[in-house]
């Protein structure tokens, strides 16, 4: 497989049988991971589950398999949450072209909310809890609600803000954003370094030095975006 497109009918037909099967409960989206990620979806059935439409960004899982953060992107059955609370037994599968680039992903997310309130009924009950270690994932409409996301948890995970951070703990903050694939959200660069209080050049260069090898990908972006 090439692409999306090229197998754009295939797919059509794939989410349609899906959609058919598991019905309103379950939202199926068609991700083309070759686009920009402020719209990767394609193609959407039941997007009210999570309040995407076509057009929309991906999660941030999609993110971490296209930074290369995780190798093999595939999960099936994990739990994640949207913003207003929904509780969504979720699965993914990515697809690869010729070279094994990731071109894209079908995720399939079925809301249990209702189910779920009835088995933590049962679980009193027995007197037994569900623990994991799983990363939760987040949906957003559009990237830059996936940006904040991980600003805040880049915050929390160093354990002060931003304007409070050391050198040590900025390069801390860095590494995080950038093993997520925050950097390759197009033109986000300018919220990190207002979020931090830093010059683009300084976020060049310490992302430079973090991943040690001289190379330096969102200077291109630079070009692109003058300030």
């Amino acid at each position: 497989m090439k692409s999306i497109d090229e197998q754009k009918e295939l797919f059509t037909k794939i989410l349609d049988m899906l959609e058919q099967h598991f019905g309103q409960s379950c939202e199926i989206v068609l991700h083309d991971l070759t686009r920009e990620y402020d719209h990767t979806i394609v193609d959407i059935r039941n997007g009210h589950i999570t309040g995407r439409k076509v057009g929309d960004c991906g999660s941030n899982l999609g993110l971490e398999v296209l930074r290369g953060t995780v190798v093999n992107g595939d999960r099936f059955n994990y739990i994640s949450h949207t913003t207003d609370a929904k509780i969504l037994r979720s699965s993914s599968i990515y697809f690869h072209d010729d070279q094994q680039r990731t071109i894209g992903s079908i995720c399939i997310n079925t809301d249990i909310t209702e189910s779920v309130r009835c088995e933590a009924y049962l679980h009193a009950l027995n007197n037994y809890s569900l623990q994991t270690n799983e990363k939760p994932e987040i949906f957003a409409t559009d990237v830059k609600q996936l940006l904040e996301h991980f600003l805040q948890e880049g915050e929390r995970l160093v354990g002060k803000p931003a304007a409070l951070m050391d050198k040590a703990d900025r390069n801390q903050f860095l590494q995080y954003l950038d093993a997520n694939g925050a950097f390759l959200i197009t033109k986000r660069s300018e919220r990190v370094c207002e979020f931090l209080g830093i010059s683009r050049y300084t976020l060049y260069s310490c992302l430079e030095k973090l991943r040690g090898n001289g190379k330096n990908p969102e200077k291109a972006e630079e070009r692109q975006d003058p300030a």
